[in-house]
């Protein structure tokens, strides 16, 4: 049911009224409007479409800002913003608070992503014109999944798919990756896999089951039908290949993989990989048909669309847990790495070249950095085959299939085509260390950026402001030539600080995008809760570059050193060293020999004022002239050097002033640590302070209970919450089934082995609980009766002393 609602705030232009363009930080939307409401994690209000539009969703009144930018105009550090901004807003009442806005590729449609609730808002589809308000058309996803009243599944992530304009892809938190084409039916799935990173009978930490988020594969190869998973304790599984119903793709990079398949993967000696490249090149030529005739007759098509096709007998393999390698290539590690600390809160996949490269960031404030050090190529499970939901003429409308893992440590001697059975491994490249202040019990919640000029800089958003990390290494792949073998470690340079007084467990932001222009000029937006606007202009020339510095040659000036170090000669060095030896060729002839009034002696005077004038006087003109030119420099010098002698006199009067506020200071800081030595000492009197430290193997112990207690006991009351929800849905299935049933005339199957299974599921996992309480419980009072048994002890040796 939809309904208007009626405009209540409308700073929008009317027809009479006349644009003004503002610098956008001074914008009156960001200046006038006070934000209010809670503040929640990742929060991100800001979007942009690529060109010239930005838009804010504003909390107080519900509705979207639309403002057109002029990046770099008329300085490259500016950018401005038209005043006052369109208004848009919804024809439905939103009764959830907007947390994140998301717009798709080509502009037309923008994601209001809430707790629990799905929006799509369409930009240019308006339905009415209320007042100077534009109403514009918007419809809830995946109502009945996600929206069921007391259900306790939740949208973990959701993102545009980068190949389609309809199509979004959602992950929940009952491990099930689902694909929405919002064009033909937004309330149901297009495609669902059910995500099992672990097989029957199998039991692994609660944490490997609760995903926390995913990612779309960039443009290479095999790499653009896939989906990146990412898991709470660090693990990465990927499904390949999934594709959007009608999307469009390149017709040069699908022959590529056609060609590829034909190449390497019917001649491995491997039955496995030679199935699986029997599969891929059937799925390539059922989902587009029109690729055999590209090759046989040319290439007339730039684009393919893809048609709905499913391997009728197979279903996707959930590939993983991807292990993770060293540079020296014998390290095996799967999941988190001893540097990081606590779980793992967001992921990001970001494609470089030809690398492709997987960031992970962990709630202690660490970012784990790797790279794909081998090609995807798609797996299936063979007698496995998905259920399929079709129309009346047998075409396919939408399919589900249950994606199983497959270990990815396991190690097969295979021939040189073994990539095409195992999943691809991970090449460590680096762990980044944010710095962030040690927290008791918050964690910190980070999020990914990637900038949309230079792929290789990458922004995380965290509780106390941005960072700008840099990846000098990339690509990895054209620096093994033999020169270079140890790859620079990335940069992390604080881009805002916004916890001036004390980092909260509240986040300051509430909106970030990145700007670029085609000018190769790039800035970041950032907007506080306190409804601050901060623009600011990112630096990309020369950033990748290495400084190279050649000691033979004369040193120049550098970037970073001082004007004042560096002056230039005011007088050359030839003028300096004086006149050039007058050289006399008569200098063997006797002048007394010669009378001054004769014809030689006067020839002998006139030659000697001819040398005198070549080389005095000449040389004279010459020092007059050069001194007469360097005058201005000498002034300019010289009243540089006044100026500075003025500053260093303004900054010594500034010391004298506070040099009785410093000398306070220190005497305070002498007594305040004179207070915390006496207070240590009473503490080392205390009682406490003779305990023995706990050895390697207890502190291994705890360390491994801290872990059980952070994370896998949220993961396994999430896990308890997705399948009672799951369960509660599929009861009421089989309620409606069985009343179905009473009606004559339908014939509807139930679905009892499924309730069983969840039932047998849960009532494994609620054992598994008990029994990890149990142990709990036991390891406390252990400890418990360790130290009590050593505070016994330490009181013979008080009373001795």
């Amino acid at each position: 049911m939809k309904m208007t609602v009626e405009p209540t705030y409308s700073p929008s232009p009317t027809p009479k009224e006349e644009v003004e363009w503002v610098p956008l930080p001074k914008h009156p939307l960001f200046t006038s409007i006070s934000h209010g409401g809670s503040v929640t994690f990742s929060r991100n209000l800001l979007a942009w479409d690529g060109a010239s539009r930005l838009y804010f969703w504003d909390s107080n009144n519900n509705c979207l800002h639309r403002l057109s930018l002029r990046l770099g105009d008329p300085d490259p550090t500016s950018v401005l913003a038209a005043s006052p901004s369109k208004v848009l807003r919804t024809d439905i009442v939103l009764d959830f608070d907007v947390h994140r806005i998301s717009i798709n590729r080509n502009g037309t449609a923008i994601l209001l992503f809430g707790s629990e609730r799905l929006c799509v808002m369409y930009l240019y589809g308006r339905t009415s014109k209320k007042d100077v308000n534009l109403i514009c058309r918007t419809i809830t996803v995946g109502s009945q999944t996600h929206s069921l009243g007391n259900n306790d599944i939740r949208v973990l992530e959701a993102l545009w798919h980068p190949y389609s304009d309809t199509h979004l892809g959602i992950l929940s938190s009952d491990s099930v990756f689902r694909l929405f084409n919002l064009a033909v039916d937004p309330l149901q799935p297009e495609q669902e896999y059910y995500l099992q990173p672990t097989g029957p009978g199998r039991s692994r930490n609660a944490s490997s089951m609760c995903p926390v988020g995913f990612s779309f594969g960039g443009e290479h190869l095999w790499d653009r039908f896939s989906v990146f998973v990412a898991f709470s304790d660090g693990a990465i599984y990927l499904i390949c290949p999934v594709v959007p119903f009608g999307s469009l793709i390149k017709c040069e990079s699908l022959l590529e993989l056609h060609n590829d398949a034909h190449t390497f993967g019917l001649i491995s000696a491997n039955s496995v990989a030679a199935s699986n490249s029997k599969l891929a090149i059937s799925w390539l030529e059922a989902t587009f048909p029109e690729l055999q005739h590209q090759e046989t007759e040319g290439n007339s098509l730039s684009m393919l669309r893809a048609h709905a096709y499913a391997v009728f007998d197979a279903s996707l393999v959930l590939q993983g847990p991807l292990r993770r390698v060293g540079q020296s290539g014998n390290e095996d590690l799967v999941g988190r790495s001893a540097e990081c600390e606590g779980r793992a809160v967001s992921f990001l996949y970001n494609s470089v070249s030809k690398d492709s490269i997987l960031v992970t960031a962990w709630s202690g404030g660490q970012l784990q950095i790797d790279a794909l050090a081998d090609e995807i190529q798609p797996v299936w499970s063979v007698g496995s085959p998905p259920r399929l939901r079709l129309d009346s003429h047998d075409e396919i409308l939408g399919l589900a299939m249950i994606c199983e893992s497959i270990s990815g440590s396991r190690q097969e001697k295979l021939d040189h085509n073994a990539g095409l059975v195992n999943p691809p491994p991970l090449l460590r490249l680096a762990i980044v260390d944010l710095a962030l202040p040690r927290r008791a019990e918050n964690s910190y919640n980070i999020a990914l950026v990637i900038d949309t000029l230079m792929p290789e800089r990458i922004y995380a958003l965290h509780d106390g402001g941005i960072d700008s990390i840099v990846l000098h290494f990339l690509p990895f792949t054209s620096q093994t030539n033999g020169k270079d073998d140890t790859m620079k470690t990335p940069s992390v340079h604080p881009v805002l600080n916004t916890c001036q007084s004390g980092c909260t467990s509240e986040p300051s932001l509430c909106g970030f995008v990145s700007l670029s222009d085609s000018f190769g000029y790039s800035w970041i937006v950032a907007v506080t809760h306190s409804q601050e606007c901060v623009v600011l202009e990112m630096k990309t020339l020369n950033l990748l570059l290495p400084l190279s510095i050649d000691m033979e040659k004369n040193p120049i000036q550098s970037e970073g050193q001082s004007k004042e170090r560096y002056i230039q000669p005011i007088i050359s060095k030839e003028l300096l060293s004086g006149p050039k030896e007058v050289i006399i060729p008569w200098a063997s002839q006797s002048l007394r020999s010669v009378a001054a009034d004769s014809i030689e002696g006067r020839s002998t005077l006139h030659q000697y004022f001819k040398l005198f004038h070549e080389t005095y006087v000449e040389y004279a003109h010459k020092v007059h002239l050069e001194l007469k030119h360097h005058a201005p420099q000498l002034k300019k010098i010289i009243n540089d050097q006044h100026s500075r002698l003025g500053d260093a006199q303004q900054k010594l009067l500034k010391v004298e002033e506070k040099e009785s506020i410093l000398q306070k200071t220190v005497d305070r800081v002498t007594q305040m640590h004179n207070s915390l030595e006496e207070r240590l000492q009473r503490l080392r009197n205390l009682p406490g302070a003779h305990k023995k430290p706990l050895s390697r193997a207890e502190r291994q112990f705890k360390s491994e209970l801290d872990h059980f207690k952070e994370v896998e006991l949220d993961a396994l009351h999430s896990s308890v919450e997705a399948l009672s929800a799951r369960l509660r849905r599929h009861t009421q299935a089989s309620k409606a089934i069985q009343q179905q049933k009473k009606m004559p005339g339908k014939k509807i199957g139930a679905g009892d082995d499924q309730i069983s299974i969840l039932k047998s599921s849960l009532e494994k996992l609620s054992l598994v609980n008990t029994e990890n309480s149990k142990k709990v419980k036991l390891v406390e009072s252990t400890l418990s009766n360790k130290e009590r048994i050593s505070g016994e002890s330490s009181l013979p040796m008080l009373k001795n002393s």
